[in-house]
């Protein structure tokens, strides 16, 4: 499994030779972005968009220019999110909207992103909220022509706040054994404990959650909420723990 610390601070992408996830709703404003020394991968930001607004603001066209501006300016860019749809059923109220037509409207951004950047590795995501929601949204890219099985990574919407329920554990491991090369977003310790070999990356950010509550050792500082060093420690304790459970883990 691949791990990506999550960050809030892209200035970390010249700093950390280590995979990082940062979201696009961090980079946007940014006038000059920061040259990535270790790999990178994009959030869309779909949870605080469709949080704050009910919808996308922006369109398919503008959010892949951005793509391809941190492709090209941020450079070692893996993969990007799409602008998907999560199926949690308070955003299901926050939208006004059907889990099927969340589902319809994930796979129709993947397709419209697809068609307009093909070059940009941009990645499916997979949206539901129970196990047959899942499958039927698998059915959905299937009888788009998008054969799930022959992506290189999968991403898997609306865990992230149920993600070590053994629900999720059955979602995740059905998926996998269905030939499913998945990326869980937003994983904490948790739910890695419970399912990492199931997945072919993660991210996490849930060093900052634990840095709030933790008091820094740095004059000036309440917190560990935005430290590197404390975020680096969290990282190579949790691999660490993780070594335990796999055979390998690459993309330290």
């Amino acid at each position: 499994m691949k791990f990506y610390l999550g960050t809030h601070h892209p200035g970390w992408l010249r700093l950390c030779p280590f995979p990082l996830f940062v979201s696009h709703r961090r980079l946007s404003s940014y006038k000059t972005l920061p040259r990535a020394i270790g790999e990178v991968a994009i959030d869309s930001g779909g949870f605080t968009e469709l949080s704050l607004h009910g919808t996308w603001t922006a369109s398919p066209r503008t959010y892949g220019n951005a793509i391809r501006r941190y492709v090209d300016e941020i450079g070692n860019v893996a993969w990007a999110a799409p602008q998907d749809w999560m199926c949690e059923p308070f955003m299901l109220t926050k939208t006004g909207l059907t889990l099927r037509e969340h589902q319809h409207r994930t796979v129709g951004n993947y397709l419209d992103l697809r068609s307009a950047f093909p070059d940009l590795p941009i990645v499916p995501v997979v949206q539901g909220w129970s196990l047959n929601d899942y499958l039927h949204c698998v059915t959905l890219y299937d009888r788009a022509g998008i054969d799930l099985t022959a992506q290189p990574l999968v991403g898997l919407g609306s865990v992230c706040r149920r993600q070590h329920s053994t629900q999720i554990h059955t979602i995740v491991t059905t998926l996998a054994a269905g030939g499913l090369r998945l990326h869980g977003f937003g994983v904490k310790t948790r739910g890695l404990q419970c399912y990492a070999a199931s997945l072919a990356s993660a991210d996490s950010l849930a060093w900052s959650y634990q840095g709030r509550r933790t008091p820094s050792a740095h004059p000036g500082h309440i917190n560990e909420a935005n430290c590197r060093t404390f975020a680096e420690t969290w990282r190579a304790r949790l691999l660490a723990t993780l070594r335990w459970q796999q055979p390998t883990l690459d993309g330290l």
